[in-house]
């Protein structure tokens, strides 16, 4: 989170939603809050949650008004209960207002793919198969989500469309087949690139094998046929399984062997978390 958070695309990401919702200014608390009013604020867990985000709503405040001291209560990736206090915040009331709703989706968003996250991971406990997400992400959020990811206890497929080649159905229908899409990848990207193709058949998984994938996503295969495909693979790629996974369907996927399994719903399907921020005094 380090490298994030001094990272410009996170002050870009923040000076946006800071301008989204504040606009010409909040009128309300302008109407309502002296400016020399201070004030101590909690924001609480409403429910049972993986944290996830306290330094990026930190940030919030920071880039908001540097007068507003942020005191996370716990760590990121710490599961808490109901009502547990995340983070104590003091300062100008009216700069605390402004900025709440702003830190709280960030918070909520992200502590929701975590929360999500943790729970699907817990599925695969036991098995040899790693739980990855996808790049199905929120545009602009695609750290930031993956960051949450990670502290829900998944890991990260390619960060982008630059750091793997994964060669898809529309890449095989430009190339003309799984093989040749394979071998010309192999020829002309940087060596250090690993190969992950998609296949959705045995046969496919036998031409991307002849041709030299290092990985091969088997994509929309039901359980029976994804055992086949480990068996057939015999070790020499590895297997991702992907397409209709769900909850339910999860554990079988990873009893039948594969290496990983890659879950668009990570990041595009979990639920926002309920997390609430309270004033709780007030001096001049």
């Amino acid at each position: 989170m380090d490298n994030l958070l001094n990272s410009p695309h996170l002050d870009r990401l923040i000076d946006l939603a800071l301008e989204e919702d504040i606009g010409s200014g909040d009128v309300t608390t302008q109407a309502l809050i002296p400016p020399e009013l201070q004030g101590e604020a909690h924001i609480r867990a409403k429910a049972i949650l993986v944290v996830a985000g306290l330094p990026v709503a930190a940030r919030v405040f920071q880039k908001l008004d540097a007068k507003v001291v942020f005191a996370a209560a716990v760590d990121d990736g710490q599961e808490v209960a109901p009502g547990t206090v995340l983070a104590r915040l003091t300062g100008p009331v009216a700069s605390i207002l402004t900025g709440e709703r702003v830190a709280l989706n960030f918070l909520q968003r992200l502590s929701g793919i975590a929360t999500f996250t943790r729970a699907m991971a817990a599925l695969v406990a036991g098995s040899n198969a790693v739980l990855v997400d996808t790049r199905k992400t929120t545009p602009g959020w695609r750290a930031l989500e993956k960051y949450a990811v990670r502290l829900g206890g998944g890991h990260n497929h390619r960060l982008g469309l630059y750091d793997a080649v994964l060669i898809k159905n529309n890449h095989l229908t430009a190339v003309g087949s799984i093989g040749e899409a394979v071998r010309q990848a192999i020829a002309r990207a940087h060596p250090q690139l690993k190969i992950e193709v998609e296949v959705t058949d045995l046969e496919g998984l036998e031409e991307a094998l002849h041709a030299g994938a290092d990985r091969i996503l088997l994509d929309n295969m039901d359980d029976a046929t994804l055992r086949q495909a480990v068996e057939l693979t015999g070790g020499r790629a590895w297997l991702e399984a992907s397409g209709g996974i769900t909850k339910e369907r999860l554990p079988k996927v990873a009893a039948t062997g594969v290496n990983f399994i890659s879950m668009g719903a990570l990041t595009h399907s979990a639920p926002a978390v309920d997390i609430h921020l309270r004033l709780v005094r007030t001096w001049m």
